[in-house]
Order: structure tokens, then C-alpha cells, then sequence
């Protein structure tokens, strides 16, 4: 290749590399990873709308039941990965779980097609895919921590996880298209083949890791398993302050998320009481936060975490959350629910994830597939299902003002740790 070749093919590199605050020689790496979650978050999102119509179809006050069920579900399927993982090598592991997931998803597609309106197919069909969502994000996050260092996190996790909000943002417009003609079991079997899609960038990750200097240790043990038992997910946590911070972390996470998802449903149903209206509004909401999320994680999340750290990105949505519960106890109604909605999950997937996920960069193989994902799952639904039945209780003693105010309380608890954990990655990032 002549040195003038060689100046075009870096000169795309190089542009983009600029753009998004990457090393020519990562671009491909991050566009791989970008890729990843595209794939993932597009089927995600073509069934998002579909399962949040189908929880208020049974009732808002049964949600906490639909929560406490994805919590039970998760807790059957984590103990199983964790068996997996004892024996499998870690670059199988992933697309394996993922052909898993596809698979289920064609046996939900077969049920659809033969029984549509089956109301308890519809509600195995919420769990299943709550549980879907958290486990395979999860695990691809996993891998981000497995191929980037800390200090490549730190510039690039904003950009890849642009990826997931495309993907949000596609995956509804997709699903508005094509329902109408392939139904619901259609959108099924494409969000299938859609997660089966995601392994090519995925091995891409792998071999462009194996490449790097210095990797070939790195290299060598991921065609090894994992090791370890099948609940080492659970004592890794047990004994590591760090991780049991984390752990509190989520909760508090959830927590917030779930009294804004019970209040959202609430006024929605309150407000649009025809279910096709319902499902546009979730649509909407949805289309409305990746288009906004998009623009921050390309370009101020990489330059934010760069000059401030990855404290900013723990803190700035919790306080901004203590505001939104104050403002939502003086006016509840659903332009001001809808404006404090899509405030948090525009800083959740534009700041909170990709801070979250950068904490993991410190710590050992082990703890990044079997501890991350008790946290991302377990508890996390465990969170889920403890704060949708004390809204639950709230809510059946008439205090409707009392569930934000107590959601602000928890948004302060949530912004003082997260200060305090990212105080301690950025040590152990410098020592490292």
C-alpha cells in the first residue's frame, strides 16, 4: 500500500476519531461496540410499547405484581448463568446466552401467533422481556469492561452507548411500520434475528481486542471459563465494600425509576383512556428521549467525563431528580410528569449508564461477569419490586404527594453515593 493510500484510508479514521474523542486506531472498536447496541436496543424497543400497553391493560395496581414476577424470574435465570459461566470460556459465553434469548423469543412468536389475546401469554410475555432487557444489556456491558481500559472507558463509553439510543429511537418507528403487517409475532422473530445479529460485531470485539499490545494474557484467559461457583455473583458482593455501594447504587436507581414508571402510568391512564392512544404516547415518549440522548452521549458525555470525571455523571441526574419530585408534589399532572420523565432517562442513558458502566473497568474478569450481573439484575428487579409495593402502600392510604416527596428523599440518597463511588473510581483509576 502506497503512503498516499495509507493517508486516505487513516483520513475517515481520523476525522471521526476527533468527533468522538477517540484514537484513529479505536474508531473501529467503538463503531463495533456502537453496533452492539444498536442491534440490541432496536428489538428491545420494537416490543417496548407492546409490554407497557400490556402492564396498563392489566391494571395499574397490578403492576407491582408484574414486578415482583420479572424479580422471580431473574432470580431462577441468574443462577443458572452463573453455572454457565463456571464452564464455559468467556468469548462463548455471550453469544450463547444471546441464542438463548433468540430462541425464547421464537417460542413467544409461536404463542402470539396462536393464542394473541391470551391475557397470562401477555403477562409472561412483560416479565420475560424485563427480564431480556436488563440481562443481555448487562452482559454486553460486560464485555465493554473486558476490551476498553479505564482510561479508553472514560472517553468512549458515551459514544458506544449512543448505540443503545438509536437503537431506541429506531426500534419504535420500526415497530409503528411494520405491526400493522407482520403483527405482533413478526416483531417477535425480527427482534430475534435482530439479537443474533449483534454476535458479528461482537466477535469483531474480541479478535480486535486479542490484537492490541499487551493482550495476549488478556487473550489466552478469555478461552478459558470464568470459574468459580455458581453464587460467586452473590459473595464477591457480600465481601466487597466497593461492590455493595454499587449494589445500594442500583437500588436507589430503581427506585427512582420505579415511582416515575407507576406515576406514569397512572396519568396516562388517567389522561388517554383508549389503548391504542396509550401506546402512542409511550411511543412518543421513547422516540423523544433517544433523539435527545443521541446528541449527549456523542458529544458531551466523552468531553464531560474527561474534564470532570465520572463523579459529574453519578450526581448530575439524582439532583436533578430531588427538583423533578419537588415540582411533581406541587403540580402532578402529565406535561410536567412527561417533562421530568424524559429528563431522567435522557441523563440514565446519556450519563448514569455510562458512568455506571465505567466503574467496572477497575476490577477483576470475575467480578465483571458474575458480580456486575447479580447487580444489574437481581438487584436491580429486586429494587424494582421492593419500591413498586411501597408505592403500592403509599398509594392505598390516599397519599399521593407523600410518594414524591418520599422519591426526593431517595433521589438525595441516590446523588450522595454516587458522589461518593465515583470519588473512589477516579483513585483507583489513578492508582491503577
Amino acid at each position: 500500500m502506497t503512503a498516499s493510500e495509507g493517508a486516505r484510508r487513516r483520513g475517515p479514521a481520523a476525522a471521526l476519531s476527533r468527533l468522538i474523542v477517540a484514537e484513529p486506531q479505536e474508531v473501529a472498536a467503538v463503531v463495533a461496540g456502537f453496533l452492539v447496541f444498536f442491534l440490541l436496543f432496536t428489538g428491545y424497543f420494537m416490543l417496548r410499547p407492546v409490554r407497557e400497553t400490556m402492564g396498563v391493560a392489566g391494571g395499574v395496581d397490578n403492576l407491582q405484581w408484574l414486578f415482583t414476577g420479572t424479580f422471580v424470574v431473574t432470580l431462577l435465570v441468574v443462577p443458572f448463568y452463573g453455572w454457565v459461566s463456571t464452564k464455559m470460556p468467556r468469548r462463548r459465553l455471550l453469544p450463547v446466552t444471546y441464542s438463548f434469548f433468540a430462541a425464547s423469543f421464537a417460542a413467544f412468536a409461536f404463542g402470539i401467533w396462536r393464542a394473541s389475546d391470551d391475557v397470562w401469554l401477555g403477562r409472561a410475555f412483560y416479565i420475560w422481556l424485563s427480564v431480556f432487557n436488563l440481562f443481555v444489556v448487562s452482559i454486553a456491558w460486560s464485555l465493554m469492561a473486558d476490551v476498553f481500559h479505564p482510561g479508553q472507558a472514560k472517553r468512549l463509553f458515551g459514544q458506544i452507548a449512543a448505540g443503545a439510543s438509536l437503537g431506541g429511537l429506531m426500534g419504535p418507528l420500526t415497530s409503528g411500520l411494520l405491526v400493522a403487517s407482520v403483527g405482533h409475532a413478526g416483531l417477535l422473530l425480527i427482534s430475534a434475528g435482530l439479537l443474533m445479529a449483534s454476535l458479528l460485531p461482537v466477535l469483531f470485539l474480541l479478535r480486535w481486542r486479542d490484537r492490541q499490545p499487551g493482550e495476549a494474557q488478556a487473550a489466552a484467559s478469555s478461552g478459558r471459563p470464568i470459574g468459580g461457583n455458581v453464587l460467586a455473583g452473590l459473595t464477591l458482593i457480600a465481601r466487597s465494600p466497593y461492590l455493595l455501594g454499587l449494589s445500594l447504587f442500583v437500588v436507589l436507581l430503581a427506585t427512582v425509576t420505579t415511582f416515575l414508571y407507576f406515576e406514569q402510568a397512572r396519568l396516562v391512564e388517567a389522561t388517554f383512556p383508549d389503548r391504542t392512544r396509550q401506546t402512542q404516547v409511550f411511543s412518543a415518549i421513547d422516540v423523544a428521549v433517544q433523539s435527545l440522548t443521541i446528541f449527549v452521549q456523542v458529544f458531551l458525555t466523552g468531553r464531560l467525563t474527561r474534564r470532570l470525571g465520572v463523579t459529574v455523571l453519578l450526581t448530575a441526574v439524582p439532583v436533578a431528580m430531588v427538583a423533578g419530585f419537588g415540582l411533581l408534589a406541587a403540580v402532578a399532572t402529565f406535561p410536567v410528569l412527561a417533562g421530568v420523565m424524559v429528563l431522567r432517562r435522557v441523563g440514565e442513558y446519556a450519563l448514569i449508564r455510562p458512568g455506571r458502566e465505567m466503574l467496572f473497568t477497575t476490577v477483576d474478569n470475575e467480578t465483571k461477569y458474575k458480580a456486575k450481573n447479580v447487580i444489574d439484575t437481581v438487584v436491580y428487579r429486586g429494587g424494582d419490586a421492593v419500591s413498586g409495593w411501597l408505592n403500592a402502600l403509599i398509594g392505598a392510604m390516599g397519599s399521593g404527594g407523600a410518594v414524591a416527596l418520599l422519591g426526593a428523599a431517595f433521589a438525595a440518597a441516590w446523588a450522595a453515593l454516587g458522589f461518593r463511588l465515583g470519588r473512589i473510581h477516579d483513585r483507583r483509576s489513578e492508582a491503577g
